[in-house]
């Protein structure tokens, strides 16, 4: 996507609802809250309104995600979007589920401004898909796909997650293989995790291996670099001119500000989040108050560390002078110069969180 000149602000809008819940996710969506989507898009536009009202800067970057945002009504999330002041070069993505896909609603979508659209794709075997809880048919990610080109959306995002419990490498060589021969512009890998009260947390037999998911990490950059998408992040590989620039935002601790329940916002050190329920927030903002719930503020060297273990974590890296001369000997394998930065290797990125212990 371009970039533009403004300077980046990014916008995130959760949309909470599910028509299922996966077995491994810990993020703020609910399965029982439809009746209440009308309500919650209008104290979505109002949060929104309120916002610019206090001079909101322009968006760079929108990005819809979830919870299902195509669980909404294409008009009513068309609308959301109409109503944040963004600069005519700004990436608009969409996080969809294949199976809601359909002609009309992605027309909608286009004339409201969106430009890039993220697939949950999880995987394209179907024990796996059973076995993370998911209910979407692969057949429907290549149906999604190609409707997707014929509406003209020439950047997308497939979303892929290995070491489900009982997927073999094989399996996952398939699920990559077969998002690949989908020319996909840009694809995040993800190695699953147990987060707490999942019911994933309560089947240790099911936890992933860690040795399994490092070949499979190698599985797909091996594949996915091959096929021309270079990896920019370490879970993140793209076509040049297609890398994520909202996930940028967040990986170079840029401003941003979220909208809707458990959005998380960040203004110049200061981080805050809302509500977690769809029900609490459109009582609070209904009733003219503010959906945050609590804040941190940063002071200069926690911002200064945390900054350095977010750009580790990307092609370009760190600089030089970053580790103590004793941490690159014991990081040695897993670091390397180029020029004056520092950068992780392959192996590097299979260990990125403990290496960014190691900053200066």
């Amino acid at each position: 996507m371009t970039t533009s000149s403004v300077s980046e602000f990014g916008v995130y809008v959760h949309v909470p609802f599910c028509r299922h819940r996966c077995d491994y996710c810990a993020f703020a969506t609910f399965t029982d809250r439809d009746h209440l989507m009308e309500r919650y898009v209008s104290a979505l536009r109002l949060e929104v309104a309120r916002a610019v009202e206090a001079a909101m800067p322009t968006a760079t970057s929108i990005f819809v995600g979830g919870g299902t945002p195509t669980r909404l009504a294409p008009d009513l999330l068309a609308a959301v979007i109409a109503d944040i002041p963004r600069s005519s070069a700004a990436e608009v993505t969409v996080e969809c589920n294949p199976d809601d896909i359909t002609a009309e609603s992605l027309e909608v979508y286009r004339a409201a401004g969106v430009n890039r659209l993220s697939f949950g794709v999880q995987s394209m075997v179907g024990h796996v898909l059973a076995s993370l809880g998911r209910t979407h048919d692969p057949s429907n990610v290549e149906r999604a796909v190609e409707l997707a080109r014929r509406a003209g959306f020439d950047s997308f995002n497939l979303d892929i997650i290995y070491g489900a419990h009982g997927e073999s490498l094989d399996d996952w060589r398939t699920t990559v293989e077969r998002v690949i021969a989908l020319d996909p512009p840009h694809v995040s890998a993800y190695g699953l995790t147990v987060e707490a009260g999942t019911p994933l947390a309560d089947r240790p037999e099911q936890y992933p291996d860690d040795d399994v998911q490092a070949e499979m990490y190698e599985v797909v950059d091996d594949l996915l670099v091959a096929a021309g998408l270079a990896n920019y992040e370490v879970s993140n590989w793209a076509r040049p001119g297609h890398e994520c620039e909202h996930n940028r935002v967040y990986w170079k601790q840029g401003d941003y500000v979220g909208f809707g329940s458990a959005a998380h916002s960040h203004r110049s050190g200061r981080r805050w989040w809302n509500v977690r329920t769809p029900d609490r927030f459109c009582d609070l903002i209904e009733s003219g108050q503010s959906a945050e719930s609590s804040f941190e503020v940063l002071d200069h060297e926690q911002r200064r560390v945390e900054g350095l273990q977010l750009a580790i974590r990307m092609r370009d890296g760190v600089p030089a002078g970053s580790f103590s001369d004793h941490d690159l000997a014991v990081l040695d394998g897993l670091v390397v110069a180029d020029g004056d930065r520092l950068v992780l290797t392959r192996r590097g990125r299979l260990m990125a969180n403990e290496v960014s212990l190691r900053l200066a």
